[in-house]
């Protein structure tokens, strides 16, 4: 990091806490990855409960030699602690620190990588039966917040159409119904007898514990039944970068409490090399700008939006006809990652990054080094918008500005 850059904002990563030694040091396994993925941030923790420190004291530690900072609630679903116990906390520890920008994200949920995670955990308990014949019962915390609960059934469904298994029931270790008891007899009665039960919980603890006595309880009843509890989800590389991934939304949120981030330029690509990585939907709005701005274009896809068709046989754009390789970046001004592969997009940053070309990535604002604003053009002026990792907010300040500019010119 040179001088010039500014320090990027703490994160104090909320979690819940627990007694048992082994989810604590797990969770303080969590920790280490993330700063490994996050090397200039400083990264520290805090609890609700039962572990010190808690959020609160995190947070005003941090807030002594830093006048911003980000918290991540280490928590899948959005009950109580999310919704009250985790701001309280935040609103305690920033009470000595009145002025400073304290940025709280959105918890972690269900995403992609979480849920291929639990897959992985599923399959590894399922091992040698055959999945087509295994009903899982998928056990999540429960509580009185009913869009936490119907989140959790939401997953069990996205989990039963990605697995193949017979049957997917959810079920609920405390507060919401049905019982870990409850679905695995819901799974009984339609004829499984190999049963797996997923605790989705991020660390072991009272409640995997919990998990583990009903179902020895339950099976005690139906012998016949063959019980296999998977792990829980641990500090694996899929969590540890969702909270990364969380920490760079709040950070680029912490950077727009000024406005937005980004230093508005014009540039003058005529004649200039432009690579664009991608053929779709989003090339399509984007290519016939650059191309119109007079650059250079090199489109690099296997197929191209039959809307730029007419510019590649025309000449207007040179079209490879391919995936992405090292070096296609040679030269250019500028670039765009642009495909349906999150991989793909951060090997083109990272080799614009490399070659100080400025790149915009479609799929990740933040980890790009350049945004698209929204344009507008209106008797010889371009408007440009940008809202901070919020492109339809953008369009719609653009509409506005052009629909004033309309006005004062009648």
């Amino acid at each position: 990091m040179s001088p010039s850059t500014p320090m990027p904002p703490p994160l104090v990563i909320a979690g819940h806490g627990t007694r048992d030694q082994a989810g604590a040091a797990l969770c303080a396994e969590l920790v280490q990855r993330v700063r490994g993925l996050l090397p200039d941030v400083r990264v520290e923790a805090g609890f609700v409960e039962l572990t010190p420190p808690g959020i609160d004291t995190a947070l005003a530690e941090v807030l002594t030699t830093s006048s911003t900072a980000v918290v991540v609630p280490l928590m899948i679903g959005t009950g109580g602690h999310v919704r009250e116990d985790i701001p309280e906390a935040i609103e305690a520890g920033r009470r000595a620190h009145p002025d400073a920008t304290v940025v709280y994200t959105r918890h972690l949920g269900s995403p992609r990588g979480l849920i291929e995670a639990v897959r992985q955990r599923i399959d590894s308990a399922v091992g040698d039966w055959d999945a087509a014949e295994v009903a899982v019962v998928v056990v999540g915390r429960g509580c009185s917040v009913t869009e936490a609960n119907a989140d959790h059934v939401r997953l069990g469904r996205i989990l039963f159409e990605l697995g193949g298994y017979h049957r997917v029931v959810p079920a609920f270790i405390q507060v919401a119904r049905p019982s870990v008891a409850d679905a695995l007899s819901e799974a009984y009665t339609v004829g499984a007898r190999r049963l797996v039960i997923m605790p989705n919980f991020l660390f072991p603890g009272r409640l995997a514990t919990w998990v583990a006595q009903q179902a020895a309880a339950w099976q005690a009843d139906f012998p016949e039944a063959e019980v296999r509890i998977a792990g829980v989800i641990g500090p694996c590389g899929e969590l540890a970068e969702l909270v990364a991934q969380r920490y760079r939304e709040g950070a680029l949120r912490v950077r727009a409490a000024a406005g937005s981030p980004s230093y508005l330029a014009g540039l003058l690509l005529n004649g200039r090399r432009v690579v664009v990585v991608g053929g779709g939907c989003v090339s399509r709005r984007r290519v016939p700008k650059l191309v119109t701005a007079g650059a250079q274009v090199t489109v690099v896809s296997p197929f191209l939006h039959q809307s730029l068709e007419g510019l590649a046989e025309a000449g207007a754009l040179t079209w490879l006809a391919r995936g992405y390789e090292p070096g296609d970046l040679a030269g250019a001004w500028y670039a765009m990652a642009a495909t349906d592969s999150p991989t793909i997009n951060a090997a083109v940053a990272a080799e614009a990054e490399a070659q100080r070309t400025f790149c915009v990535r479609v799929d990740a604002a933040e980890a790009g080094t350049a945004w698209t604003p929204a344009t507008g053009e209106f008797d010889g002026v371009t408007i440009a918008a940008i809202a901070s990792h919020d492109p339809l907010r953008s369009r719609r300040l653009r509409d506005r500005f052009l629909a004033i500019l309309a006005e004062e010119e009648k």
